[in-house]
């Protein structure tokens, strides 16, 4: 615990190394949120954005941009018209690509609990490539990704391959995309809001554990001594437990599991 608290400390005291040199805004409540717990730590994070990117080593990852010998030529987090991408373009001169990156999030967690509790509210929300890595020393990050990603080549030695027809269905396309987007970091936040308050309404009280605990080996020893009684007496063998004696076994053993 004292090395995830120095950790986090770290984190927090760094100066942002961004282009932007800031949060983004769609992101910034997630961040705020898990900021605010102790057993989170936002590393890095990008609410979503469109790029055009001109340089050999943008053009062939799939996901990221590499900042090395690459130009962006136009990056916004919003929507955008056909017209600014096309004023855009005029300043090529060498192969362009059309990206959309969806929102990406990177935590560090306290506990692997804590990193799967994400994961599982990452993946409902949308964010279907997301993962959880362990590294030396314990360290546990948990990534929020998605995959619904778009790249598409628009020019080669600064010459437009495609036609302005073309160019008004991609960008409808990639606009789409960040609408969804958009969406997803909204269902994102609120499902989080949820699953964090979630284990304080449920750890209230240990003494309401200990309650727990006393039925349902109050139960076990019930159950064991019906059963001991089933094989020293004559019994009709076709008759079953009742309803409520399912009922109780069944919330024991679910009282065990959740402890």
């Amino acid at each position: 615990m004292a090395a995830f608290v120095q950790r986090k400390a770290q984190c927090l005291a760094r100066v942002d190394a961004s282009r932007k040199g800031g949060l983004d805004e769609r992101a910034a409540a997630v961040v705020q949120l898990l900021n605010g717990r102790s057993r989170f730590c936002t590393t890095s994070s990008c609410s979503g954005r469109l790029v055009l990117a001109q340089g050999g080593a943008a053009v062939t990852q799939s996901c990221g941009i590499q900042k090395t010998n690459c130009t962006w030529l136009l990056v916004t987090h919003e929507t955008c018209a056909k017209d600014d991408v096309m004023t855009a373009l005029e300043k090529a001169t060498g192969d362009v690509v059309l990206k959309f990156e969806p929102f990406v999030l990177h935590v560090l967690c306290q506990e692997l609990q804590d990193a799967q509790l994400l994961h599982s509210v990452a993946v409902n929300s949308g964010f279907r490539n997301s993962g959880i890595t362990v590294g030396r020393g314990g360290k546990i990050m948990m990534a929020v990704r998605s995959t619904h990603c778009l790249e598409v080549p628009l020019s080669h030695k600064g010459k437009l391959m495609v036609s302005e027809e073309y160019m008004e269905f991609l960008i409808d396309v990639a606009n789409q995309k960040m609408e969804e987007n958009t969406r997803r970091i909204g269902r994102f936040y609120k499902c989080l809001e949820l699953a964090l308050e979630a284990p304080t309404r449920a750890d209230t009280s240990s003494e309401e554990t200990g309650k727990n605990h006393a039925v349902y080996a109050r139960r076990r020893k019930r159950k064991t001594i019906q059963g001991q009684e089933a094989h020293t007496s004559p019994k009709d063998h076709s008759e079953e437990p009742g309803p409520a004696d399912d009922a109780e076994t069944n919330l024991g053993i679910f009282a065990e599991l959740m402890l």
